[in-house]
Formats: structure tokens, sequence, C-alpha cells
């Protein structure tokens, strides 16, 4: 990302990242605690082997044609801002405001939040305190809020080593799920009353895609990128591809070990597949497993998603102080905290599923416009030869935004007290964009 209006004289981004860093990343910015826990909420929406691997699958697949839409949007937009940059560029500063404002207050912040939630359930289950588990969410946010002020030495080296660390965790659990672990002995099928079943599979999608979220993240840093254009795109398309391999084999492992009704029943899956392998000694194992997977994902959102509001900032449409960086650690020092005090009030005042819900509304309603933004950008400009190009443009494209708007409005039709949250505050977002385009100085 280049610096958005930098003055003489300002330190600039260092561009030290190559394609292991990228695809590290955005496996990073994926794989957080999600894959752990929400294959139970899945099964609490459909009940059958086939319909829980195949909301995985469907969700596998969109994220997929997302990760090519971006890796063509890297390749068109490779210095300016990653997604922020994207809609600006394509739509008008107001749309590009909007999901830089639901970012701070909704998507991002709600996803460290609901993260934070999940290593305070586990924290709670290795130590056997009892503290509310947003109580520890929040004093976690706090200390890696501080922690990313003080600026990121080894930024790249610390992220690959906490992503192995989650590998390690993973595959951990699915060695002991199809080695170790037995399928249960009642086969007893439960059948639950449901309006449709594709009702079912669609409210299934909410914990999915919140859990396939975050590989647009990697476009933040793309300033940091020593080939963005090259890099980039090659480490979405290898890092998503991981994941979805990944969340599949979690899944299975998951009815394969607790099947369809036992993981439903559960709120930590993955603790309970340990735990009828290996004791309570394999249950507190993965737990640890799982709370430094938590704890890399957080550390990475702190450090990405505030450059946006730095952004924002140095475009004039938003707090000035926002847009500037410490002269010691070259952070975005009120962004960060910014951010963090916000997922940490998040964290206090809602629970998992309800997070979920308001975050993913939000989220999945601005991939599809960033989606369609590529329609945009492909009738203004060609893309230089050899870049990566969507397979099966415009369809899957259209297929990709179609998705995501169709998510949304189902999340919100199906929960809409919490959705509405989400949509409250980007409506609010169109009055506070009036107010900090006026008063920008007029060029």
């Amino acid at each position: 990302m280049s610096e958005p209006n930098a003055l003489a004289g300002e330190p600039t981004l260092a561009r030290r990242l190559g394609l292991f860093d990228a695809t590290m990343i955005v496996m990073g910015g994926i794989i957080g605690a999600g894959i752990f826990v929400n294959p139970s909420v899945v099964a609490r929406q459909v009940h059958t082997p086939a319909l829980v691997l195949g909301a995985w699958v469907i969700g596998g697949a969109i994220a997929l044609i997302g990760a090519f839409v971006y890796a063509e949007l890297a390749a068109r937009r490779p210095n300016v801002g990653g997604q922020y940059a994207y809609l600006r560029d394509a739509y008008h500063p107001i749309v590009a405001f909007l999901y830089g404002w639901t970012l701070l207050l909704v998507v991002q912040t709600g996803g460290m939040a609901g993260a934070a939630i999940v290593f305070g359930r586990y924290f709670r289950e290795l130590t056997g305190l009892g503290v509310p588990e947003q109580v520890v969410a929040a004093v976690t946010l706090a200390i890696l809020t501080l922690v990313n002020c003080l600026g990121v030495r080894a930024g790249s080296n610390v992220q690959n080593a906490l992503m192995v660390t989650k590998l390690a965790a993973i595959g951990m659990l699915i060695v002991v799920g199809l080695v170790v672990a037995s399928p249960p002995s009642s086969t007893t099928i439960v059948v639950r009353e449901q309006s449709s079943t594709l009702v079912g599979l669609a409210t299934a999608m909410v914990p999915v895609l919140f859990a396939y979220g975050g590989w647009q993240t990697a476009s933040f840093v793309s300033g940091e990128m020593r080939e963005p254009k090259r890099d980039l795109p090659r480490g979405l398309l290898i890092g998503v591809i991981g994941v979805i391999v990944l969340y599949l084999t979690v899944t299975f492992v998951c009815i394969r070990v607790l099947g369809v009704e036992g993981l439903a029943a559960t709120t930590t899956p993955a603790s309970e597949v340990m735990r009828s392998a290996l004791g309570d000694r394999g249950a507190r194992l993965i737990a640890l497993g799982i709370a430094v997977s938590t704890v890399g994902f957080l550390s990475q959102s702190i450090l990405t998603a505030p450059r946006v509001y730095y952004a924002m900032a140095r475009d004039g449409v938003f707090f000035q102080a926002v847009g500037k960086l410490d002269p010691r650690s070259r952070a975005p020092v009120i962004a960060i905290v910014l951010q963090g005090v916000w997922a940490a009030v998040i964290a206090m005042t809602g629970k998992y599923d309800q997070i979920l819900n308001y975050v993913v509304s939000i989220d999945v309603l601005f991939f599809g416009l960033t989606g369609a933004s590529l329609l945009v950008f492909r009738r203004r400009e060609p893309l230089e030869r050899g870049a990566p190009r969507v397979p099966l443009h415009p369809v899957t494209t259209l297929l990709f935004v179609a998705a995501c708007w169709a998510i949304s409005i189902t999340t919100i039709v199906q929960y809409p007290r919490n959705a509405g949250i989400g949509v409250g505050i980007l409506l609010l977002g169109v009055g506070v964009f009036q107010f900090w385009n006026k008063k920008r100085p007029i060029a």
C-alpha cells in the first residue's frame, strides 16, 4: 500500500515481504478459532453429514472465487490500500468510507471480539478459572493492542511462526481424529423440525463464511511486498486453497468422531474430539493450540486493519490524528488503540453467535461490492499481459457477488435484531461521511 497523501520526509513502508510471507498472511488472516468452533454452529442448522460438509464445500467455493477476484484486483491496484482503494476507485469515496467505517465499528472489531471470546472460552478450560469469557477477551485485546503500539521488528517472522503453530494444532486434531479416536457407538439420528432445508443451509453459511473470511486483509500490506503484482495474487490463491483443504478435513473429523448430533450439542467440538481419544489431557492440549491460534489471528488483525483507518484519515474523511504515525515505532498508534478499544466494547456486550450475525451481514455485503468493482475495472482499463484473471468471468464473478448478497439478506431476515445493529451503523456512516467531507479542505 502506498502512503496516501504522504508528505516529503515522512517515513514510508519497507518492502520486505515475499510469496511465503504473503501466503502465511492470507492463511493467518483466515484461520483463527472459527474452524475449531463453527462446525458445531453449522450442525445446529443442518442435520446430516452431507449438508454439514456441503456447507463448507459451498463456502470454500465462494472463498476460492473471491480469492481469484481479489487476485485480479490486486494485480490492477497493487499499491494503493487493498479493498478500501478498490471500492474508492471503482465507485465513489463514500463507498470506501462506509467500508472503512463498518470495518472499524462492525466487521474487523466484531471479528476480533468473536475470536477473543473463543480465546476466553478456551482460557477458562485451560486454567479452570471462573472469570467470564468476555472479561478474558477484553483483557487479551488490551494486551495485544498495547504490544502492537510498540511497533513490530520481526513482524513477518512472528506471523509465520504463529501460522506454523496453527497448522501444527490443526494437524494434531486431524491425525488424532482419523487415527486414534473412534466413531460414536450410537448412530441414532434425531430428526428435528426445520422450516426449510434451503433456509437452514443458507443460515449455516453465516458461520462458514465467518470462518473463511479474512483473506482480504492481506491486501492491506501490499505496499510492504517486494513484488505485489506477482506475490499477492499467488499468495491469495495458494493460501485459500490450503485453508479449504484444512477446513473440510477438520469438519469431516468432527463428524466422524462426534456424529452430527454430538457435534451440534457442544460448543467446543475440537476439545471433544481430542477428549474422546486422549481424555482430558488431549482436550487441554488442543485448547492450548486453539488459544495460540486465536492470539495469532488477533495479532494479525490488530496489525493490518488500522492501515485502512489510517488511509481514511489521510484522505480527509476521518480524525486527523488517526492518520499520524508514532515517530519511534512508525505505527499508527491512535488507529490501533481506537480499534482495540471498540473491539473490547463489543466483546463485553455481545455473545459469539450474536457477533457472528451482525459481522457477516455487513462483511459479505462489501465482499459483493468489491466483486462487482471488478466488472467496473474490466470496462475501464486493460489488464497487463500475464496478470491473473478470474476464470469464466463474468459468470463466476457475478456468482460470487450474488452469493455474498444472498447470505447478507438471509442473515438480516433470520436475525433482524442482531444484523440490524450492523445495518444501523452502516446507515449512520452516511451522515458521518457528509460531516467529514464538508470539513475537507478544497484543493
